[in-house]
Order: structure tokens, then C-alpha cells, then sequence
């Protein structure tokens, strides 16, 4: 009870009526619904009126309640608000996240279980079993809506688990809408989430005859791709490990990009811009063969919906000489209401051993861009070492494998 009662406490009273009507449960004419000042009581009531099911319906609306529960925290409310407008479901007006899963579960499951799917791949976001590819963006759309190619991808997708013909599988296909944090700008997110049957697992239980039998049970295996065609970008959230995933998004180059050059894996991190407000300091160890390092561009975003780009172009004269010159104290950099949402740093190296010298140019965009997948295997671990060392991009995340319960 413990792990769903927080749940039905903040559970507005006419949703949480109309679950318990839509699942049957028999509640007495003048049972008080009122969740304000009962509290405890309104669970201890609800619970007595579950004990009072046979086994199997108790323990199935208790599973439920659990499930609802886990859903019920800000990634579940991100993942709905993402997925419902896609649907034509319309949240304005609900109280709150334990209002929108209710109404969810009595009214779309089946968007309730894409909610479930995308609060997951958010939970496991840059954890061990996720990667994300970026593609060249050569300009050349992708065949996402292609029925033909979705049907070879799931095919060839399926096949990188090695598993018998018999194993039953289905893949759901659906959008959502991400919104920047910052900008509100809304991107298109096409997602897949793919089911196979896994190996049969057996655990000891209670069956009819009352005493102890090993029952079996078909396990479910998930793959789920998340493609963002705008920024060419796919994510990709499966056990198996790195190489796994790599053909995964080999099978993807396949079927949705095969004339756009094959992705590289991009290091997904969060962007750490507000360090640039003033000019900064990078620290360079004299080992590293770095001459030196500038901010040549700096993009701003205004409260309302105002951009600003700003470009360094005089040898003389740095993007923040030029900003405090040309605006004083009302520039960007140094008025409320303005963010940094992107940058452009220049990274001047040293000729040696044989070697011209070369620059390297990262621009970074807030929440979690960066142009270094577009740069060699070595390069791109050279670079991210520094930025990590400059704290514009955040520690790597813990590992993360299941949606935590609320």
C-alpha cells in the first residue's frame, strides 16, 4: 500500500471515482470521495474496499495502482505532455500529473503505455544501455513515413537478436513534441518501440492446488528509437551493448538514410553556457600542443522571443570587447532576460611533429548539442576532455535502467 498511497492522496476525488467505476470496483452509494483533509483514512478505505476483491482482481488493480503511481513524478508528466498532443488529447484543465495518468488509464491506454515507454527512454538518457547517432545533415529527408521501410528496418532490427522465427514480435510507431527548455521551440520526435518475445523465465508460486508450483512465463524484450529528423539525430534505448546498438543504427542508415554517409555516435551531455557571460579563462596544460582558444560567436535568446547572433570579426578585438563596445551595460551578456543558448569556440593548435598547424571549431547549443560528432574518433575525445575541464558540458550521467517509482 505504502507504494501507491501518496498517489491516491493527491489523486483528484472525481478522477480517482471514475478509475475505481471503469475497473468495477463496487463502492458503497455514500462512499466519501474527498481526498482534502482525509488523507490516510481515503486510503485506508480505498484499500479495504480492494481487500474485499477475489485474489486475482485485488491484486490486479494493485498492480495497476503501482504502475500509475511509478508514472506519477515529472518525467511522466514530460512524457505526456510530449505524447497527448500528438493524439489530439487535449491536458489543459487536468489537476495535475495524478489527474493526467487517471485519465489516461480510463480513457487511452494505449497512449498511457507510450508515456510509460518515453518517461523510460528519459530515465535511461545517456545511461549504459542508450546511445544516440548523430547524422550528416547532407539535406536529404529521411523516409520515416516510408511503410515499406519501417516494415524492413523492424525486420532487420529483429534479426540483430538472433532469435526463432516463432518468437512473437510487433513494433508501435508513434510522435511526440519536445520543447526547448530555454526557446519553446517544439521539435518532432518520430519514435519506435519494438517488441519481441523473449526466453521463457519460471518462478515458484502458489497455483490452484494451493501449494507451490513452478509456473513459466514469457518474458517481453524492448528496443525503442527516438528520431529527431531536424537535428538528424537518433537515440537509441536497448540492452546488449554498444555494439548491439551500433548495427541497430546501421539496420536505421539502411532503410531511412541510405544515401546520407553512415552516423557517428554523439556523446549527448548537457550544455553548461551561463561560464560564457564573461569572458573566460581557459586553462590549457602545455602538453596539450594548444596555442590558444577564443569564443568567436555567442547566440542569445530574449524573454518573448527575440534571437541574437553575435560574431567575432575584427583580429583585434574579442565578441565580448565588441558586445561591452557596442551595448555597455545594457548588452545580452549582462541585462536580465536574456540567455546564452549557443557558442562557438575555436580551438588554435600547434604545428608539431610534422603537423600544420590547424584549428578546431565546436559550436555548442544548449541543452545537449555539440558539432563533435562531426569531428575524427580522436578529435572528439581531445575536445570533450577540454570541455569537460572548461565546465561547459555537464559530468556524464549515473547509469539509470528503469523509470523510478514516484
Amino acid at each position: 500500500m505504502a507504494s501507491f498511497s501518496g498517489f491516491l492522496r493527491k489523486s483528484p476525488s472525481a478522477r480517482l471515482k471514475a478509475w475505481s467505476e471503469n475497473r468495477g470496483l463496487e463502492v458503497p452509494d455514500d462512499f466519501n470521495w474527498q481526498s482534502a483533509g482525509r488523507g490516510k483514512a481515503l486510503v485506508t478505505e480505498i484499500s479495504a474496499l480492494l481487500d474485499d476483491l477475489t485474489t486475482r482482481k485485488q491484486d490486479a488493480l494493485k498492480a495497476e495502482l503501482d504502475h500509475l503511481a511509478s508514472l506519477a513524478n515529472d518525467k511522466g508528466m514530460l512524457a505526456a505532455e510530449q505524447i497527448c498532443p500528438a493524439l489530439g488529447i487535449d491536458l489543459e484543465g487536468l489537476e495535475g500529473v495524478q489527474d493526467v495518468i487517471l485519465m489516461l488509464a480510463i480513457d487511452h491506454p494505449q497512449a498511457l503505455e507510450r508515456v510509460g515507454v518515453l518517461a523510460s527512454l528519459s530515465q535511461r538518457y545517456g545511461g549504459k544501455s542508450w546511445s544516440a547517432f548523430q547524422f550528416e545533415d547532407d539535406g536529404k529527408p529521411w523516409a520515416l513515413e516510408s511503410e515499406d521501410a519501417r516494415t524492413a528496418f523492424v525486420s532487420d532490427a529483429i534479426g540483430i537478436l538472433e532469435l526463432p522465427d516463432h518468437r512473437k514480435r510487433e513494433a508501435d510507431w508513434y510522435t511526440s513534441f519536445r520543447i526547448h527548455p530555454i526557446t519553446g521551440e517544439e521539435s518532432e520526435i518520430v519514435h519506435a518501440t519494438i517488441y519481441v518475445e523473449d526466453r521463457a523465465a519460471s518462478e515458484l508460486a502458489f497455483g490452484a492446488s494451493e501449494g507451490l508450483e513452478r509456473q513459466v512465463f514469457q518474458r517481453v524484450m524492448e528496443v525503442g528509437i527516438a528520431c529527431d529528423p531536424t537535428n538528424r539525430i537518433v537515440e537509441i534505448c536497448a540492452n546488449g551493448g554498444k555494439k548491439m546498438r551500433d548495427q541497430y543504427a546501421t539496420v536505421f542508415s539502411k532503410h531511412f538514410a541510405p544515401d546520407t554517409p553512415p552516423p557517428i555516435e554523439a556523446p549527448r551531455r548537457e550544455v553548461l553556457l551561463e561560464t560564457l557571460r564573461a569572458h573566460p579563462s581557459f586553462v590549457i596544460e602545455p602538453s596539450g600542443g594548444i596555442d590558444r582558444v577564443e569564443v568567436s560567436a555567442l547566440e542569445c535568446f530574449a524573454t518573448g522571443g527575440g534571437f541574437a547572433r553575435f560574431e567575432r570579426r575584427g583580429e583585434d578585438e574579442t565578441v565580448y570587447q565588441f558586445l561591452t563596445r557596442h551595448f555597455g551595460e545594457v548588452s545580452p551578456l549582462k541585462t536580465r532576460g536574456w540567455t546564452i543558448t549557443g557558442a562557438t569556440l575555436r580551438i588554435f593548435l600547434k604545428a608539431q611533429e610534422g603537423k600544420r598547424a590547424r584549428t578546431l571549431t565546436i559550436t555548442l547549443r544548449t541543452p545537449n548539442t555539440t558539432t563533435i560528432p562531426n569531428k575524427t574518433e580522436t578529435d572528439r575525445q581531445f575536445v570533450m576532455r577540454l570541455l569537460e575541464r572548461w565546465k561547459l558540458v555537464a559530468p556524464p550521467p549515473e547509469d539509470a535502467d528503469v523509470i523510478e517509482a514516484a
